[in-house]
């Protein structure tokens, strides 16, 4: 069979089978589901994507080295956290990480999570960065968080596949990410009606979240943050 007549075949096979689908208890590993139209729903899922900012100025004004210990710095710090919080890595692409939560308190794991990751990229990354390279660079980065129902699903081919995630918080949470790393973490207002008052209010008893109109997908109300919560 030629390559041509394999693609005409799959996508004959996908356009034309049902979808079998079952309830999301956990978060599903590739091996999980299979190639065909098999997919796991969850009633609700909230994902963070943690993305490094100028990540092309990096690498195209400084030396490789500097560049590759930003990217893995900054990836150990976002992931880390994310597990932290119950949340698990579902993809890295380049100089960003996804990391899904599924728990009752999902928002609330997500939004600790991107706070912390602020903390961290600013108060132990920067300064361990600082300590070791002669350079004026400042580690920047962008978190955008939603929540929304989710069904993952198996993509790719024999040997080399991965899942996808589809629905409005996998791509939306992307989306964020290119807003301003001013105030890096960014959230919908799905996620911002769920936040506990510790999470809201700052040590004035503040509002910590600026409200936007976000121009870019209909005006739709958002949130973002510049603080940081500090963890052991």
């Amino acid at each position: 069979m030629s390559v041509a007549d394999d693609i005409k075949k799959n996508a004959k096979d996908a356009f034309g089978s049902q979808w079998t689908v079952r309830d999301g208890l956990v978060v599903p590993d590739a091996s999980d589901l299979r190639l065909t139209n098999d997919a796991a729903h969850f009633k609700t899922a909230t994902i963070l994507y943690a993305d490094l900012d100028q990540s092309t100025e990096l690498v195209e004004t400084k030396k490789w080295q500097f560049a590759g210990e930003v990217y893995k710095t900054f990836l150990y710090a976002a992931s880390r956290l994310i597990r932290r919080h119950d949340g698990k890595i579902v993809s890295y692409d380049g100089d960003r990480v996804m990391g899904i939560f599924i728990s009752k308190s999902q928002r609330n794991d997500a939004v600790s999570c991107a706070l912390e990751i602020n903390y961290a990229v600013k108060n132990i990354v920067q300064a361990e960065m600082e300590k070791n390279w002669n350079s004026d660079f400042k580690i920047r980065h962008v978190i955008g968080i939603d929540a929304s129902e989710i069904r993952a699903a198996r993509t790719g081919v024999r040997g080399d596949n991965d899942l996808v995630w589809i629905g409005n918080a996998a791509n939306l949470a992307a989306k964020l990410t290119a807003l301003t790393a001013d105030t890096p973490t960014w959230i919908t207002k799905r996620v911002y009606d769920f936040l506990r008052d510790n999470q809201k209010l700052g040590p004035q008893s503040e509002n910590i979240w600026r409200k936007w109109s976000w121009s870019q997908h209909n005006n739709e109300e958002i949130y973002s943050s510049s603080y940081w919560r500090k963890f052991n």
